[in-house]
């Protein structure tokens, strides 16, 4: 238990540096922006409280905001995916999820990235409506949300594959 917590303390802790530091200066054509930070959300365990998880998603987006100087809307994104990843838990995985036994590092690529892919483009669908906040700029809102989407979902498949631990 103790070695869990550490591991996904150094995470949290990880994910918050590199964004701050690499890819808050990311910011290609306008509309490719990667928020790699969501895989804390993502790779958090099934198991634990949901409510703890509502919690962490709020201090990660914070602390986001905090850096980019944001006023709490990635706060308020990360909340929301923190919220709705019992669903994309239960449309990715299925039964898996329903007995409490998702291993992310067990679990086959096509689910993992449906998974991920369905969380990060609900995170970036709240983050750019929250930024724009105009209705008639919905075009802008869905073309940030597309390319952001893809390029954050390429980089945070690309760290889980370097980082992750083959299953036993």
């Amino acid at each position: 238990m103790n070695s869990i917590f550490s591991i996904h303390t150094w995470r949290f802790f990880a994910l918050v540096i590199l964004q701050v530091l690499i890819f808050n200066h990311i910011n290609f054509l306008g509309y490719i922006n990667p928020y790699i930070y969501i895989l804390f959300i993502a790779l958090f365990p099934v198991k634990n409280n949901r409510i703890i998880l509502i919690l962490l998603s709020f201090f990660l987006g914070i602390i986001i905001d905090f850096f980019l100087d944001t006023g709490g809307i990635h706060a308020a994104a990360c909340v929301f995916i923190g919220y709705v990843r019992p669903v994309a838990l239960k449309f990715s995985f299925g039964t898996i999820y329903e007995h409490q036994t998702v291993k992310f590092n067990s679990v086959d690529f096509g689910a993992k990235l449906n998974y991920l892919t369905f969380l990060t483009i609900m995170h970036h669908l709240m983050l750019f409506s929250l930024e724009i906040f105009n209705f008639s700029k919905i075009i802008l809102v869905l073309q940030k949300t597309l390319f952001s989407s893809i390029f954050t979902i390429l980089l945070c498949i690309t760290i889980n594959i370097i980082f992750s631990r083959k299953a036993k």
